[in-house]
């Protein structure tokens, strides 16, 4: 128990997942306690281009390209089959646990989130493996898919949540598509702090508003609590999970909650394991009203994100933090369409 993950599993209801990882780093997590994996649209590219998983991610794309003449196609393909080798590896997890962790999320087509689209690619995904968790973005067409997902009892990852209204939202299409289900599966909220954090920084920066920094870093975790106060209350059963990590903070900062952490391993992870800090809950600290009157008062789209019905699913996809995210999948996607490609050529 010197480890410090599984020193803060087993004093807190916090837990330690692992994001767009390679083989060997999955291994390494799942040492270290990951109890879940999640990775994003920007994982193939990673791959592609990672100095120990390009050889084999390549010769898999390679197979792929022999069979399949559309480079979208082939992508989608050559993902499930990166994903699909990791779920393996947490596959021993999720039937010792009969299914409570060891999943491992997969997201479609960054540039084309319509709900057909997305069922389609969930019903192809879901077949790299029976721990395999469906990644939807809480956006209009992504919230429809929720709600049928859910009816099917395909596990979820609800992600790009980056406001209240949306986790609410999500909670209610859970409880339409659960009256629906013979047996409502597994799903989570992704809260992605990080990012929020990194968009109000940017803000602030761009239009040079007069805020204390301190109060900045605190942003995303206001906006946490109250999702997590929402759930509480409301008693839907779904999980929390916090994401996008900025720095250490976006894991320490969340210890003590009932959330589960996904954090890279490289630049995160590792650093936490070396450093071995004590365990110290933190999430439900209160933090001050000065802080949340300054950030509401100074800044509009944290105002948004931190009250109810200030934003509707039509806004979602075109939300400031929520576009910030989604720019880096587009990027990586299109980088991997790229690669293909050149090596069609």
């Amino acid at each position: 128990m010197s480890n410090y993950f599984k020193r803060v599993m087993s004093q807190t209801q916090t837990h330690f997942w692992i994001n767009n990882v390679t083989r060997q780093e999955a291994k390494m997590a799942i040492e270290h306690g990951a109890t879940g994996c999640t990775q994003n649209p920007s994982y193939s590219y990673k791959m592609l281009v990672n100095p120990e998983e390009k050889d084999y991610a390549r010769d898999i794309l390679n197979e792929i390209l022999k069979e399949e003449s559309n480079d979208t196609e082939a992508l989608i393909k050559l993902q499930r089959r990166l994903v699909g080798e990791v779920a393996k590896q947490f596959l021993p997890m999720y039937e010792k646990t009969g299914g409570q962790f060891g999943y491992i999320s997969i997201q479609g087509d960054p540039f084309d989130e319509s709900y057909e689209t997305i069922i389609n690619q969930a019903h192809f995904n879901r077949e790299a493996g029976e721990n395999i968790m469906i990644k939807i973005p809480v956006t209009e067409g992504g919230l429809e898919a929720i709600e049928q997902c859910v009816a099917e009892g395909i596990p979820l990852n609800c992600t790009e949540v980056m406001s209240i209204q949306q986790a609410i939202d999500v909670m209610d299409a859970y409880d339409r598509g659960a009256a629906r289900a013979k047996k409502a599966p597994v799903v989570y909220i992704s809260h992605i702090a990080g990012i929020f954090d990194q968009y109000i920084a940017g803000i602030v920066k761009e239009q040079n508003i007069d805020i204390s920094p301190d109060y900045i870093w605190l942003a995303g975790k206001l906006v946490a609590q109250k999702v997590r106060e929402y759930m509480d209350i409301r008693q839907t059963p779904v999980k929390l999970i916090n994401g996008g990590a900025r720095g250490l903070q976006h894991f320490t900062e969340w210890v003590g909650g009932d959330v589960s952490n996904t954090i890279n391993w490289k630049g995160t992870a590792d650093l936490l394991l070396e450093q071995n800090a004590p365990v110290v809950s933190r999430f439900n600290s209160p933090i001050s009203s000065v802080v949340l009157d300054e950030l509401v008062n100074k800044i509009p789209d944290f105002e948004k994100a931190y009250f109810t019905g200030r934003i509707k699913p039509s806004e979602y996809e075109e939300f400031g933090p929520v576009e910030l995210f989604c720019s880096s999948f587009r990027r990586d996607w299109k980088a991997a369409l790229d690669i293909i490609a050149n090596m069609r050529q």
